[in-house]
Parts: structure tokens; sequence; C-alpha cells
């Protein structure tokens, strides 16, 4: 058997086969762009990303977790986890808010559930209860930052989502803010993940249902969540051709599920029907009765708040809003719709207006993207201004109401007459969490402040009552020595006025904590902790 390598059957023979084996290379090139990518970058579930950069991002939100040891607004304790640990321990305090009924179990439940299984399996240290609700916010925040970037690559491509994903991580009021345990917090997180689901052109995720579930539910946890989507849901609505479909099969069904979970869960822990949202939209936003916390002018959020917020950002926003087309126009509308409309309340606060920001950092990422010449410098600006400003916030700026509960904490439990043990803290009302960060039945009061809800005209509060006097009010509130607390927390600029009530009840410093550079008129700038000694003690020493 020879082989003909010059006959005209053998070239043919050889042409068939070369052109198999061509097939094959390239039957084996598709099969590599199918399958090999998901061996070799490995595809992460539903997070659809690349196992790395989601290793990264949810390493990146337990470091920030860690690296945020200051306290920012009182919601942060006392409309989650104060209601949480009464919820599952059975004490604990309320605010009026919760009397009043104008907030809603959805949230707290979240981290009830957290301290319920943490109880079940004999795990309920204070550290835990601390740390792990707020790593588990950590975690959806780590979700969302990932749906933002999967939802810019779906968009534009790899490269623009990159500096977008750039701009979100390193934005420092983002990270400020996205491992607490606020509802403004959860209501960022929801957006982001419903503006994944959102139809917008060129997006392969979209999907109906999905986005206004969450929308609904942001809405559950907090109401005033639907007021960035209006523009949006509107803008759905004029571009759906079967509106009434819409309208019927989709939004109406998720409206009714959601708001009759929010019912239920509301009425097992009132025990009573109550619609939350309602009470809360009446008492915010128709009677604005959120003044009584304080107001601002109406062109705060543009000229303070929203600058603030953005913070060296900013710039690139404002370039970005040129450069971006015009399918983005929606998020700019959005967000100049956001601060016309909290603009028109008198409370204002920085965490109001945080949902608004991913929408910004799309308009950042954009403007990096076009950067040319001064790209380098620009991103080197951008990442070591808001590092500096994100550690200092995180760890420096108002950390002392969190580092004076682990003095009561260890009062609670290495105290060996704990159960004489009582502490009055003569703060500014709720400057500091409460048996969530104790975790202990102790003899706990600080001063109130709940608003005037019958109209009086000269109405004062506890805590302004004691502000006007301290010392005489003290005085008429402690006429009785067994009636003082063991132990006396107070910001650094009360103690003069208040210390012949000190050195005349035998209180002592014990301890001091650093809070913050930049006092105000009843916070000072360090915290101290009095206890008052018995006259033995004392003479012993």
């Amino acid at each position: 058997m020879e082989r003909d390598d010059g006959g005209g059957g053998g070239l043919f023979f050889r042409g068939l086969q070369n052109r198999s084996h061509e097939k094959t290379k390239l039957r084996t090139r598709k099969s590599t762009l199918y399958l090999s990518p998901q061996k070799s970058t490995g595809r992460c579930g539903d997070l659809g990303e690349n196992i790395y950069l989601v290793l990264f991002i949810i390493a990146l939100r337990i470091c920030n977790c860690f690296l945020v040891q200051t306290s920012f607004v009182p919601d942060e304790y006392w409309q989650s986890l104060e209601v949480a640990h009464r919820m599952v321990f059975n004490y604990g305090y309320l605010t009026w808010e919760w009397t009043e009924r104008l907030r809603g179990y959805t949230y707290p439940l979240i981290f009830a559930s957290i301290y319920k299984i943490l109880h079940l399996l004999g795990k309920d240290s204070v550290h835990l209860l601390i740390w792990i609700p707020r790593l588990a916010q950590a975690l959806l925040s780590a979700i969302a930052d990932l749906r933002l970037y999967s939802l810019m690559k779906q968009l534009e491509n790899q490269q623009v989502a990159r500096w977008v994903f750039f701009c979100q991580l390193c934005s420092w009021f983002t990270w400020y803010c996205c491992t607490r345990t606020l509802t403004n917090t959860m209501e960022t997180v929801l957006t982001i993940i419903a503006l994944f689901y959102y139809p917008l052109e060129g997006s392969k995720s979209m999907n109906s249902v999905k986005y206004s579930s969450l929308v609904a539910l942001a809405f559950i946890i907090r109401p005033t969540a639907v007021i960035p989507w209006i523009p949006l849901l509107f803008r759905h609505f004029w571009q759906e051709q079967r509106k009434l479909d819409l309208i019927l099969h989709q939004f109406l069904p998720v409206g009714f599920v959601t708001l009759s979970l929010s019912l239920i869960i509301d009425r097992i822990f009132f025990g009573q029907w109550t619609l939350v949202q309602y009470n809360f939209l009446k008492f915010n936003v128709l009677q604005d009765l959120g003044s009584f916390y304080g107001s601002h002018p109406w062109h705060w959020y543009f000229s303070q708040g929203f600058p603030a917020v953005l913070g060296t950002h900013l710039p690139f926003f404002i370039h970005g809003c040129f450069l971006a087309p015009k399918k983005y126009r929606i998020f700019l509308v959005t967000v100049l719709w956001t601060l016309l409309v909290y603009s028109m309340l008198s409370h204002k606060e920085f965490r109001f207006i945080y949902p608004v920001l991913p929408f910004c950092m799309v308009f950042c990422g954009y403007s990096l993207n076009n950067l040319k010449t001064w790209k380098k410098p620009a991103l080197s600006f951008l990442f070591l201004s808001n590092m500096l400003l994100a550690l200092y916030t995180g760890l420096v700026h108002q950390r002392g109401t969190l580092d004076v509960m682990t003095n009561i904490q260890e009062l609670s439990y290495n105290n060996t007459n704990v159960s004489s043990a009582s502490v009055l803290m003569m703060m500014p009302c709720h400057s500091t969490p409460y048996y969530s960060h104790v975790h202990y039945p102790l003899p706990m009061r600080f001063l109130q402040c709940p608003p005037d809800l019958t109209g009086k005209t000269d109405y004062l509060v506890e805590a302004d009552m004691f502000y006007l006097n301290p010392l005489k009010w003290l005085y008429m509130e402690f006429q009785n020595d067994s009636q003082l607390p063991t132990h006396l927390i107070i910001f650094s600029v009360l103690e003069e006025e208040i210390s012949p009530f000190l050195i005349s009840n035998n209180y002592e410093r014990t301890a001091v904590f650093f809070h913050t550079h930049f006092p105000e008129s009843r916070t000072g700038s360090h915290i101290y902790v009095y206890e008052r000694k018995l006259k033995g003690k004392l003479n012993q020493r």
C-alpha cells in the first residue's frame, strides 16, 4: 500500500482532510469562546460577574464596614437596631415615631431575624449584635455595586463601566453610608438593583416585575423612596405601548402584594391594622412637621447638601452631564427632580439625597472616560481626596458616642454590683445608641425630645428644658440622693456649668472619649463619664 502524493485523488482526499481539520478547529474555537471563559473567568451565579471581581467588592465592603467606627445620625440605631432588639429580647426603647405608628416593622424585621438566629445559636454577644447587621448591610451594598457595574457594561462597554465603578467605589459619602443600618442605605441599595432591571435602551436585563417589586419594597421601607422613581416610572409608562397591560398585570399586582405584606407585618407587631406609609408621608410631607428637628433654606441642597455629598466628584459630574448620551438625560432629570422635591421640605439632611448618588456616578464615569491629557492627575486627585475624607469621617469625626458605649458594656458585664448601677445621658436627644449596643437590662435614661403633636405654642421638650438651665434642672430632678444615677455621661461643654452638682454629689470623672474636632453649642469635643463615689471610697483614695 503506497501513498500517492501526486495523484488527483490524493489531492482530493487531502483537501477534504484539510477542510475537515479546519472545521474541527473552528468548532474548537467556538467551544472555547462559549465554554472556556466560564472556566477561566469563573462567572459567579446570579451576579453574572467574574468571581474575582465579586470577591474583591465583597472584601472591600467588609473592610469598609470595619473602617467606619463613627456615628452619623440617630436613625442608624433608633429606627432599626433598637427596634429589632426590643422585638427579639423584649426590652429596650421605642421612640415616639413607633408609638405614633409612623414607621414600619419591615426593615427592623431583617435585623430582628439576625438577632433571633444569634440568640437561638447562643451567640448573641453584644459585639455580634453590633457588627453582624452592619456586615449584612455591607454585603447588600456590594451586590448593588456589582449591579451598577453590570448595568453600565450592558448599556455601554467595559471601559465606561470600569470608570463608573471606580467613581462609585471611591465616593467618600458612599463609603461613609453604605454599611450603616439606615433606611436610606437600604433605599439606595434597592434603587441601584431596581435600575439594573429598568427598561433602558441597550439593557439586556430589563424586567418590569422585578424592578417594580424592588421599588415597591423600597417604598414600604421608606415611603420617600418613590420620589426619585417618579420620573423613571412616568418615562416607562410613556414609552410603553401596552400601557393598560403594564398597569393591570404588573404594577397593580406588585403593589398589592408588597403593600399587603407590609400591612400584615405591621398588624402583627402593632396589634392593629396600620398604613404606616400614609402616616409617614402625612407627618413629613403634608404637615411638614419634620421641621421640628431643624429647618434649612430652600436652596440648601443646591448650595450645600448636594456639593458636600458629591465632594470632589462634583466637577466630573458637571463635565459628564455635557458628554453623556441623550438616553441618560432621564438620570439627570431624576437627580434634579429629587433635589427640587426635597428642597420644598423644611427639614433637610445629607442622607435624604443619598439614593441619587449612583445616578451621578454614571456622569462622573463618562467624564473620566473622555479625559485624555489630565486623566492620571484627575484619578489621583479623585482617589486621594475621597480616601482622606472617607477615613477621617469613618474613623475620627463623631466617634465618641460609640466609644462611650464600650464603657457602659464594661459596666454591665464587669461591675460586681451591677444591679445598683444606673446611667443618665445628659446629651442632645438620641446622641448615642441604646440597648442594642449594651445588650443588658441596665437602667438607663436620656433626655427626651418628642415633637409637639397637639399644637401648643409654648411647648418645650425635656432636652430643651434641661439646656435652658442644666444646674437647676438637676437639683429639681434629683432632690433625693437615692434617686441619683451611679453614672453620668456628658459632653465636655457641659462640665463647667454643672460642676457644683458634680462636686456636691461626689461624682468623679472616670473616662474621657474624643468625639469631634468641630464641637457645636451642645456637642463638645470630648465625652466625659462621671461615676458617683461613696464617701468611704473617697476617703480611702
